[in-house]
């Protein structure tokens, strides 16, 4: 994948990309969770989550769209996205991706606007 630069339109990202922002948007949507998030594994199998707020639970959508990747075998990742309302995405976040996807994997932080807001890499 080229990295989408700040700004772009979620829908001029990579097809396979823009259909991970389109997950993330309605896995938020359905729930009108704070963040929602898609992630693509080696088999291009995707998985997505809203974010999990409970009183003794609390996920955020990336974490939990690379948990259930996890629980469903993939054994690597190949993109994120998540989309929220600024480009703030923990390390933590980050961190959980690059541990089931390795270093380099990207992260597509999109906004609540489908604007691509920031690109990172685990």
């Amino acid at each position: 994948m080229a990295d989408a630069a700040a700004g772009t339109p979620a829908a001029d990202l990579p097809a396979e990309d823009a259909k991970l922002a389109t997950l993330a948007r309605g896995a938020r949507g359905r729930v009108q969770a704070a963040e929602g998030a898609a992630v693509r594994d080696e088999t291009g199998r995707t998985y997505s989550g809203a974010t999990v707020a409970l009183p003794s639970l609390g996920l955020s959508a990336l974490r939990l769209a690379v948990a259930t990747a996890a629980a469903s075998g993939a054994r690597g990742l190949e993109a994120a996205v998540v989309v929220r309302r600024d480009a703030g995405l923990p390390a933590d976040d980050v961190d959980a991706v690059r541990d089931l996807g390795g270093a380099g994997i990207p992260v597509i932080v999109v906004g609540t606007d489908s604007a691509v807001l920031a690109v990172l890499h685990s």
